[in-house]
This record gives structure tokens, sequence and C-alpha cells, in this order.
């Protein structure tokens, strides 16, 4: 990949020169379209909104500074990005490597499917786990260095800002799928199954920080048990949200804010930010008609299913015809009107939002 994008290095206060994002389907904004994968988005209807399939699980534009949610989050990126002055957006890492193209303000390196653990996603073939990720973001640390040395490299990777949105395919995939989930839970307790996932993500964030990061935002996961895939997948629950999904979601969370909180401690110049998408998103879902949506539990985009989350979005399926008065875009993720309600509450928010600042608070630093 052309190392371009450390050129712009020196500027002043409140620029952000690049942003690394990393993560699942919330934030993935291509890279899945290169790959051999059952999980794409690379086809219509995904994209009606942004005038075409671009690979992103959604109508429009995603995420959290292109941020990623678990569906919590973020699809930000794309609306964070346009808060934070980008005239363009992060391209995929897999387009920009096999193009040979400049990527002036950062890469995206996030993967449908992906997770923490890197057997998370098998049973979609292809997938770019966080792992595999971080190593790609590793080559592209070496091209800038080989482009500008080491020094400046190193100083525009204080400036940049990172986003890591990932975890939920761990849970949905692994531990509360629809076959098989009974007898994995019985054997590993969800104890034991986040602590694993926890120990993982921290060496992750530890190698993020060793290859130069600083500013990285770090999102928790939303509430999975609302998503229609699991409404569908659990219909004991009725019109309710699945409780165990949304538990192991919290479980998880509790351990991701207390390991944010040590980070930060722990590892000198570090500015770790915990993006707290639960909250918001619980936020919007209680209170969805103030947000002037009218649908707040099933698929705008769907084929079967009471909620329509049996089936991902497909050239076949029915599509609302007003986006933006739903909240889910398909089975698991939500449409271009939630994603930037959930980006600007990321860039703005008070402590209850993300701490401890807010991602503009963040860039100004």
């Amino acid at each position: 990949m052309s190392a371009l994008i450390w050129v712009r290095t020196g500027l002043a206060g409140g620029f952000v020169p690049a942003a690394f994002i990393f993560g699942d389907s919330l934030v993935d904004a291509g890279n899945n379209n290169y790959i051999s994968t059952l999980s794409r988005a690379n086809y219509l209807p995904n994209g009606i909104d942004f005038g075409k399939a671009t690979g992103r699980f959604t109508n429009g534009r995603t995420h959290e500074t292109d941020l990623s949610i678990n569906f919590y989050i973020l699809s930000l990126l794309f609306s964070l990005e346009q808060e934070l002055g980008y005239r363009n957006f992060t391209p995929p890492y897999l387009a920009a490597t096999k193009a040979g193209a400049v990527a002036p303000y950062g890469v995206n390196y996030a993967s449908g499917a992906g997770g923490i653990l890197n057997e998370t996603g098998q049973n979609f073939g292809g997938r770019i786990n966080l792992d595999a990720q971080i190593e790609n973001f590793k080559n592209t640390r070496q091209d800038m260095i080989s482009s500008v040395g080491a020094p400046a490299a190193m100083k525009l990777l204080e400036r940049a800002l990172f986003s890591v949105t990932v975890g939920t395919n761990d849970l949905l995939n692994n531990y509360l799928p629809p076959i098989g989930s009974t007898a994995r839970q019985r054997l590993l307790p969800p104890e034991t199954f986040v602590g694993t996932m926890i120990s993982r993500f921290r060496l992750q964030l530890l190698r993020l920080y060793r290859l130069g990061a600083r500013k990285i935002v770090v999102a928790n996961l939303g509430l999975i048990g609302c998503i229609p895939f699991q409404r569908d997948s659990n219909p004991s629950s009725g019109l309710s949200c699945v409780d165990f999904a949304n538990e192991l979601a919290q479980l998880f969370n509790i351990q991701l804010r207390s390991l944010v909180a040590e980070l930060n401690t722990s590892l000198k110049g570090s500015q770790f930010v915990y993006a707290d998408v639960y909250h918001i998103v619980e936020d919007i879902l209680q209170n969805y008609k103030s947000y002037g949506f009218e649908n707040a539990n099933s698929s705008c985009c769907s084929i079967a299913g009471r909620f329509g989350g049996l089936v991902p979005c497909l050239p076949s399926s029915r599509v609302c015809s007003d986006r933006s008065k739903f909240v889910f875009w398909d089975a698991y993720h939500p449409t271009e009107a939630a994603n930037i309600i959930i980006a600007k509450r990321l860039m703005d928010g008070d402590l209850d939002d993300i701490s401890p600042v807010n991602i503009r608070h963040l860039v100004d630093s």
C-alpha cells in the first residue's frame, strides 16, 4: 500500500491526521468483498441510500469514528469521519492494498464475521479476525516507516485516532448460536467464556499500543438480545428482548470497562476511551419515538421471521420504504439513521455515553 497517509504530520491541535478502524461487520467498509466468505454486503439493497453497495452492512453510512457496534455501534465511522472533517472515508485495507492506492485519511481493517477469538466466524468461511487485522496494521505501519522514517511515522500514530468495535460475533457465533448453544453453555460457564474473551482482548489492545497507537476508542457490546436475529431465534421471549443475551453482553462490558481503566493507568501516554454503546442503544430502543423512529424491533430489510431476523438481507428481501423510521436495517445491524445518533453521542456525549472523554475532546487533546 502506498504510504502517503503519513505525510500529513505536524498539524495544529484538534486535527486527526489519520483514522485506523478495527472491528466486525458493524464497521466493515468492504474488506470482505475481497475474500471468500458468506459474510458479504456488496449487493443491493445494502447501500441503497449510499448510492451503491460498497460492502457495508447497512442501508447507508456506517460507523463510529467509523466506530463499529456490534449493534451496537458503530457503523459509526462514516458519521464520525464527517464530524471530524474528513472529506473522504477511510478505505478498506484490502481494497487499498490490491489497488496500490493512496490512503490519505487512514485505513479500515474491519471484517464481517470477525471477532476477538480466532475461531469466531469460521461458519462463514473467510473473515479477518482481530489478530489478523492488527497484523495488517503492522504492515501499514512498516509502509509508513519505509516512506517517511520511524520518527515521523511514530509521531503521526501518536496523533491518529484508533477505534475498535468487536466482540459481538464471539458471543453470537460461539456461545449463543441457535443450534448447540445449550451444550456449550453447560460445559463453559458465561464467566469463563467472557473471561477468555477479555484476556485475549487485553493482549490485542496491548499489541496496538506497542505498535504506536495512543488514542484508542474501545466500544462495548450493545444489546445483542434486542437484535432481530436474537428475537426470532428465541420465540419464547415474545415481544421482549432476550434477557440472557443482554446479560452476557453486560458481563463482558463490566470487565471491559475495568480493562480500559487498567490500560489507561499502566500504559504511559495512552488515552483509552470506553464507548458505552450499550447505554446509548438502550436509550434509543426505550425512547425510539422521541428519536423519530416508528419501529425498534424489526428489520427494515427482511425475508423471514416475525422480526425479520431469520435470514440476512439479500437481493430478494423486502425493504421498508422509509429507512429513517427503523432502528434496525437487517437481522444484526442498525440503519444509517441509528448509526448517526450513536456517532453524534460518541462525538459529543457526556460521561454516561463515553468516558473518560468524548471523541471531540480526545481529538483536541
